[in-house]
Order: C-alpha cells, then sequence, then structure tokens
C-alpha cells in the first residue's frame, strides 16, 4: 500500500472532494437541463414543427411566388456560410437556436426544400411562411401562404413521414414533437394599423378576438393530425418596432403607446384562452410564450444585453428597409450583433438568441426531462 505524507493526504482527499462535488453537479445539471451537458445531447422533443410568419419562416418563402423573400444578402450575414436562406434575419431563427440547444439538429429547414433529408423531415421542420398571418385577408396581396392553410402542409408532411418510419412511429413523433406558433403581427400591421380595411369592420377588441378565433381553429386542428405539445407566442411591442416608429414618430423614434397597448391587451387574452383551449383537448399541453416584455426590456435597457442600437435595423438606414429594400446594395451597420433590430422589422439573431434561452427556460420548467443513460 502507498502511504502519502499527512499534508499531501489532505491535498489528494481535497481534490477527491472537489471532483466528487463537481461529479454531482453536473449530474444534477444532465438531469434537469435538456442542452448539451458534457457533449452529450439529452433532448427532450424528437422534432420540431414550426408554424407561423417570418420570425419562423426558415426559407418557405423561397419556394413561392411572392415579393415577400428574404433569400439574397444581406440576409444571413451571419449565418454559417453567410447564406442568404431566407430567413428574415443575419442569422438563425429561434427554432434554429432551439434545436441546437436540445441537441437535435443545427437549424430547422423549411419543408418546401425540395432536398429535404429522411433525417430533417424526422426530425422536423418549419411550415411557416413570411408575411402570413391568422386573417386571411393579410396574405391576399403578397400570396404567401396563411396560417389556415399550413396544417394542409402537416398533412403531405404526416404522408411523407409514415413512408419513412411508419405509421406507428409518425404518431409517436407528433404526439410528442414541440410545436412552435408564432403570427399575429403582420395582421395588425397589414389590416389595422397602417392599411385599415378590418377597422372599418372591427373594434381593436373586436378585431383581437376575431384572430384568436383562428388561432384556436389552427391549434384544434393541429391537435386532431396528432399535435399535443405546443408553444404559442403572443404579439411583441409591436409599437417599437422600427417601421412603426418611422411611420408615427420618424423625428423623436419613439414608441408608439397606443399600438403597444393594443398588443398588450391581445396577449392577456391569449394567455387566458390558452389554458382553456388545453383543457377541451385531452392530453394536450399548450404554453403562451412572452416575446413583449423580453423584447421591450432589450429596447428600455439595452446596455444589460450589450445592444448598442434598439430602435433601429442594422440593414440601410434602419427606418424602413425590409425585404425587397433591404438588398445587396443596402449598407449594413458594422457590427450586427450589437443591434436589437436586423431590418425595420426583424430581430438580429443576438435578440433571437435571448428569446430562445427564455423559451428554453419555460420547456424547462414544464416538461420535466428524463434522465438517459
Amino acid at each position: 500500500m502507498l502511504h502519502l505524507p499527512t499534508s499531501k493526504k489532505r491535498v489528494s482527499l481535497a481534490m477527491l472532494h472537489t471532483a466528487l462535488l463537481f461529479a454531482l453537479i453536473t449530474a444534477q445539471l444532465c438531469i434537469t437541463i435538456t442542452y448539451k451537458c458534457n457533449g452529450n445531447p439529452i433532448p427532450e422533443f424528437p422534432a420540431i414543427l414550426v408554424f407561423g410568419d417570418s420570425s419562423v419562416d426558415t426559407g418557405n418563402n423561397n419556394y413561392i411566388i411572392t415579393p415577400f423573400k428574404g433569400d439574397h444578402p444581406p440576409y444571413g450575414l451571419d449565418f454559417p456560410g453567410s447564406l442568404p436562406t431566407g430567413r428574415f434575419s443575419n442569422g438563425k431563427l429561434v427554432p434554429d437556436i432551439l434545436a441546437a440547444m436540445m441537441g437535435l439538429k443545427e437549424t430547422i429547414p423549411p419543408y418546401l426544400d425540395p432536398y429535404l433529408s429522411e433525417q430533417d423531415m424526422v426530425t422536423g421542420v418549419s411550415f411557416a411562411s413570411a408575411g402570413s398571418g391568422y386573417d386571411d385577408l393579410t396574405t391576399s396581396l403578397s400570396h404567401v401562404i396563411p396560417m389556415s392553410k399550413q396544417p394542409g402542409y402537416l398533412k403531405h408532411y404526416i404522408r411523407r413521414l409514415e413512408g419513412i418510419v411508419g405509421e406507428k412511429e409518425v404518431a409517436r413523433i407528433l404526439g410528442s414533437a414541440l410545436v412552435i406558433v408564432s403570427a399575429g403581427t403582420n395582421d395588425f400591421i397589414f389590416n389595422f394599423y397602417d392599411v385599415p380595411t378590418r377597422r372599418i369592420q372591427f373594434t381593436i377588441d373586436e378585431y383581437q378576438d376575431f384572430l384568436q378565433k383562428q388561432l384556436q381553429n389552427l391549434v384544434k386542428e393541429l391537435y386532431h393530425l396528432g399535435c399535443r405539445r405546443m408553444v404559442v407566442s403572443g404579439l411583441p411591442p409591436v409599437g417599437c418596432l422600427p417601421i412603426q416608429m418611422t411611420a408615427k414618430s420618424p423625428v423623436l423614434r419613439s414608441c408608439s403607446h397606443k399600438e403597444n397597448a393594443d398588443a398588450k391587451s391581445y396577449n392577456d387574452k391569449l394567455e387566458k384562452l390558452l389554458p382553456q383551449i388545453e383543457a377541451e383537448l385531452l392530453g394536450s399541453k399548450i404554453l403562451y410564450v412572452d416575446t413583449y416584455n423580453p423584447l421591450l426590456d432589450m429596447i428600455n435597457n439595452p446596455t444589460k444585453y450589450q445592444f448598442v442600437e434598439t430602435r433601429r435595423g442594422c440593414c440601410g438606414t434602419g427606418l424602413l428597409e425590409a425585404g425587397p429594400l433591404c438588398t445587396r446594395s443596402t449598407p449594413v451597420c458594422p457590427n450586427p450583433s450589437g443591434y436589437l433590430f436586423w431590418d425595420s422589422i426583424h430581430p438580429t439573431e443576438s435578440a433571437y438568441t435571448i428569446l430562445s434561452q427564455k423559451l428554453a427556460d419555460l420547456l424547462l420548467h414544464e416538461f420535466p426531462v428524463t434522465r438517459t443513460q
């Protein structure tokens, strides 16, 4: 037996104690965190399925006839390979970042991509379409895919997936997948504020209820197709989007308090509605995701998040440019990561990363993790 001097014994015991403590802490983290733990990913969901607008469209509009495209530089400036993939940002969106956090895959591809691999099909896709909304009127001129039509693509996806893994496995994937629903902003901007077509028919309160009825129909349709775990995003502070500040307060660059108040009341209604829908749909889990308060905190407290600019976008003047107005010839700010907004509507990857972390925290709280051996 090896006999150590007393001082060395103390050092060895202290090191052993530290190592054991570290191992215990690491083990606890592996139990409670779905992110990568010691390089060993523990995905809580077998797939991510996404429905919505440009906040979650990873490139579907590339494959349809519409002017609402982000398939050109400088979009994708900070995406791997500096590729303009159709994402309306400088980099990845929340579904991409979340998938990587969970160890599922690095990005969520658009369903309309003709070169989807079988593995991409199995682990999830986005059905979202930039410019979309719950109100079919929102897409009448842009010809993008309305929210009401996106479940139709899910039906087609299910048939294709059954050919890959079989009917029983498809039911398991759908029942355990994380379903992300994110839309509503375009409905208010296109139909109520900037082009007041719906304002002739509805009060703001009535239009909110109208949209949430369409959302309720969508959620129920997704449920009947087999989806059980859903997160539904509320509205951002619409009045603080650079394009809305340009329209309402071009000199002072102040947020529209009226539009923010409308978004907040919409969110309050949605937060109450979702548990009611969940109670009707046996075995479902439907969570409200708050984007309003996190984004407003970024706007009001930029240094807290290492932002240098939160009231204009990185692309061009940052006041008006988006989509076809944010092009290869448009100047770009020298440090996109210091900007909250990439163009006059859409956040940067930096902002989406913060929102992704908050969503991940919510998922950790609401969906307990089963430790894998």
